[in-house]
């Protein structure tokens, strides 16, 4: 185990979606500017093996990284705030943990012991905790616990947390809690209770924490700081105030303006190298909070009452709209609420439509109906996954005449123009039998594509079961809708796009999945930039 790396824990109380996952990448993002080398990891204390076959509204959007680990939506948090890519080392749940014990179980790698949560449990958490921090490539590695202290199925992790702080030592490891205060309307008065309940839960299982960091409505003032600090017995300038931002990219200048980062430091006895470089983050912050335009954008999917479903396309809009001086005002459309009749009062009005990746066939027809509207309206139009299926589908059917579909849609459709692999047809079992992760795809040059990267080999991450049909390809090109992105090794078709539409991309990859703060994806950049255009044309034309 590398003795060089930090190790930081941040664990959660009183209740869960506090923000932990923003905390932690707030403080690995001052870390990072202050030249440190960082990285997170988040430990889910679900059962399944990864988020993969789990429903958005149970859990929000699946994170998919260059290596084709399905995660949790933090890591897009983590890689959006530092700008670097994390790996299946970043997620681990409860199920890979007790996965992987019983597996060596089964070999007999235990000898004949009794197999128990601890050592053996917790030895495995611990082994995946230091995985990051043995490749010798990061000072700090930041650990979210995920769920809330007191919870029975994060009581494994909240041990490990306590042995590995015995082993490395109090300058090796430390704590930071997140809690919440109340405010309560009635009595007029922030509430400390709920923390100290949740700092004594902490407690009985024998951690003492090194910070709190308090989520609050409201300024904290002295005096319950001084509260919190007696009776979580915290240093006072340990008790950080984290109260609601606008946007989640001022929590960093936030933790900087509460010295969480100088805190940490001075825990893990570490010397700073310089003050935290920000200038950047604060240059785009300052395009995000003035823009000097706004364009009206649909999101069309079926997951819409959620908002975290689509996490990482809604922050790729905020990425794309600050390049380009815009606020991107998104409107959530339901695609189970569209049909024919009903596309043009639901799709007016608007700069610009993306339809949205998911899987099955509810919402299918709906989405279609919306392409075949922007398609023949002249609207921009970008189709991520399933929607770029769903246009390849729309033009079969409109302008070829077919009566095609999808087979995910309609298993017996005459012509299948989407259809699943030969060899994903063979696999039985739902969990990780994707095209997953990262792989190239080649654009072919002139092509508007290739226009937006400025290259021609690039690299994007997938998660998804059907493909374009490649025995409609020719057909399909004759009418007008290129395959202008292949992947050179297995020749499917990547990205398509319409010859005769002022911006028309549909993508089988997900670009959401790389744009950061720092490089906003320039699909998204290029996007926004093609609805605001039509909007001042539209503006035009209407004069």
């Amino acid at each position: 185990m590398s003795s060089s790396a930090k190790y930081i824990f941040v664990t959660g109380g009183v209740t869960s979606s506090l923000g932990k996952g923003i905390i932690s990448a707030s403080l690995g993002k001052l870390l990072q500017a202050r030249g440190f080398s960082v990285t997170i990891q988040k430990f889910d204390p679900y059962i399944n093996i990864d988020p993969g076959t789990l429903n958005p509204y149970e859990h929000g959007e699946c994170y998919v990284t260059d290596d084709g680990a399905e995660t949790d939506l933090d890591l897009g948090h983590y890689e959006r705030f530092l700008n670097i890519p994390t790996s299946q080392a970043n997620n681990v749940t409860t199920g890979r943990i007790y996965n992987n014990v019983i597996t060596k179980e089964r070999k007999g790698e235990y000898l004949g012991k009794t197999v128990q949560v601890i050592p053996h449990i917790t030895d495995e958490i611990k082994r995946n905790i230091f995985l990051l921090g043995e490749s010798g490539r990061y000072d700090f590695i930041i650990t979210e616990i995920g769920g809330s202290v007191g919870d029975i199925e994060s009581l494994p992790f909240v041990e490990a947390v306590r042995q590995v702080r015995w082993d490395l030592g109090s300058n090796n490891a430390m704590v930071i809690h997140l809690t919440l205060i109340p405010y309560l309307k009635v009595a007029k008065e922030l509430k400390t209770k709920p923390t100290q309940h949740s700092v004594k839960e902490l407690l009985q299982a024998g951690i003492q924490p090194d910070i709190l960091v308090c989520r609050t409505e409201y300024p904290l003032p002295l005096e319950l700081r001084k509260k919190l600090a007696l009776f979580c017995n915290v240093h006072l300038n340990s008790v950080i105030e984290a109260i609601d931002a606008d946007t989640i990219y001022d929590v960093p200048l936030l933790m900087r303006k509460e010295k969480l980062d100088e805190r940490v430091l001075a825990r893990l006895k570490v010397i700073a190298k310089h003050e935290p470089d920000l200038d950047q983050w604060k240059v785009f912050l300052g395009k995000l909070k003035n823009p000097a335009d706004e364009v009206n954008i649909g999101l069309v999917g079926k997951y819409v009452t959620l908002p975290d479903a689509y996490k990482s396309i809604a922050e790729s809009f905020i990425h794309a709209g600050a390049q380009n001086d815009c606020k991107v005002n998104l409107k959530w459309i339901s695609s189970e609420d569209i049909d024919r009749d009903s596309v043009a009062s639901i799709v007016e009005g608007l700069d610009g439509v993306l339809v949205a990746p998911g899987f099955g066939e509810r919402g299918l027809e709906g989405k279609i109906a919306t392409i075949r509207y922007v398609r023949e309206n002249k609207i921009p139009f970008l189709g991520i996954c399933l929607g770029m299926q769903c246009a390849v589908v729309e033009f079969a059917r409109n302008v070829l005449g077919l009566e095609a579909s999808s087979t995910e849609l309609n298993p017996k459709t005459k012509n299948p123009v989407i259809d699943m692999m030969e060899e994903q047809k063979k696999i039985t079992t739902k969990g990780g039998t994707m095209r997953l992760g990262s792989y190239d795809c080649k654009l072919k040059k002139g092509s508007r594509a290739f226009a937006v990267y400025g290259d021609s080999l690039i690299h994007e991450r997938h998660r998804h079961r059907y493909e374009l049909n490649n025995k409609y390809l020719d057909q399909l090109e004759e009418a007008g809708l290129k395959a202008v992105g292949i992947n050179p090794d297995s020749g499917l078709v990547e990205v398509v796009e319409l010859k005769d539409h002022p911006w028309f991309i549909g993508v089988q990859f997900h670009p959401e999945l790389k744009s950061t703060v720092l490089n906003p994806h320039p699909l998204f950049v290029k996007f926004v930039e093609a609805s605001l255009t039509h909007k001042k044309h539209q503006a035009e034309v209407s004069r």
